[in-house]
């Protein structure tokens, strides 16, 4: 078994230490305050400071980066925390194992598949994108080993009041009978990755050299709309039916004025206005990993919030 340095405990990070313990393998989980789940070893350190970074990292196999600052802060916050995973992965030789999103393909017609130009215009992307381009030169000059893993927005237990279906602004309200207001139109059909499964995606890239030097989409099942996942979250849970509605553009445009978060949506509001499909099947064909059924995600969600579904549900 192997020594795996996680960098950020939030949705990801927290899923990703679990799953390396109980594969056997000693994990150590490095935030900003010292936080992180049971089982694991936990130091505070800044992750821009590379020394430091470097020094928790020595001795390890991988080196995940699961951390994601504030989404406003990125073209300031990215830069020097790329550059110290860069370097800790170059001294100390551990894997560099970087959880990203699909922001730097931009818009496209049709499925994205991990072959597409990072040929995005927009602010964050262009970060995400120049991320990838540093790691993959650093691979190819023989100086790291690396991979990146791309999923789409998350939901799944423990999924943060960002998502779109996450428990906070989706999956609380809908079971217990509530109003939702999703951003676009909900009809729309959109990829939707869950957390186990980037978890387990996630510890097979850093431990399996095949996934070295490419990216790859985290395994994710087939596009449905917000209004569909609604539905059927609500069926299994024996909860009244959905009501979903979209927020209408201009109000949009006006909390834009006022919510930094809502103002920075701006940029990939693309991603919920039309279909946004996601390609995994070279993962899946690769290392034989299946994205997990949607009812079944939406059973584990409904459990973890204490709830028990209806017989037969």
């Amino acid at each position: 078994m192997g020594r795996h340095v996680i960098v950020g405990a939030g949705q990801v990070g927290a899923h990703l230490a679990r799953r390396l313990v109980e594969q056997g393998h000693e994990v150590v989980v490095v935030t900003r305050s010292g936080s992180g789940p049971d089982g694991v070893e936990r130091i505070a350190a800044d992750v821009t400071d590379q020394a430091r970074l470097t020094e928790v990292a020595t001795g390890a196999d991988t080196l995940y980066n699961c951390v994601n600052p504030p989404y406003n802060r990125w073209t300031q916050d990215w830069p020097p925390m790329a550059s110290s995973f860069l370097g800790a992965a170059e001294a100390t030789g551990a894997v560099l194992v970087t959880l990203s999103n699909l922001y730097g393909y931009g818009p496209v017609d049709g499925p994205m598949t991990e072959d597409l130009p990072l040929a995005t215009t927009g602010a964050k992307g262009r970060v995400r994108a120049k991320m990838w381009e540093d790691a993959l030169a650093a691979h190819k000059a023989g100086r790291i080993r690396m991979t990146e893993l791309r999923g789409s927005d998350y939901y799944g237990p423990g999924s943060t009041d960002a998502g779109p279906v996450g428990e906070v602004r989706f999956v609380k309200p809908l079971l217990a009978g509530k109003r939702v207001t999703y951003l676009s139109d909900p009809s729309v059909p959109h990829a939707w990755t869950y957390l186990p499964d980037v978890a387990e995606a996630l510890a097979i890239a850093g431990t399996d050299e095949r996934a070295w030097g490419r990216p790859w989409h985290v395994p994710t099942g087939p596009a449905v709309s917000p209004l569909h996942v609604a539905e059927r979250l609500c069926e299994i849970a024996g909860a009244p039916a959905p009501r979903v509605s979209a927020l209408p553009r201009p109000v949009f445009n006006v909390i834009g004025l006022f919510n930094p978060l809502v103002k920075e949506l701006r940029e990939t509001r693309y991603q919920f206005d039309k279909p946004f499909v996601l390609d995994s099947s070279a993962f899946q064909s690769t290392f034989g990993m299946a994205p997990t059924p949607m009812d079944d995600a939406l059973r584990a969600i409904i459990a973890a919030r204490g709830q028990r579904t209806p017989a037969g549900n």
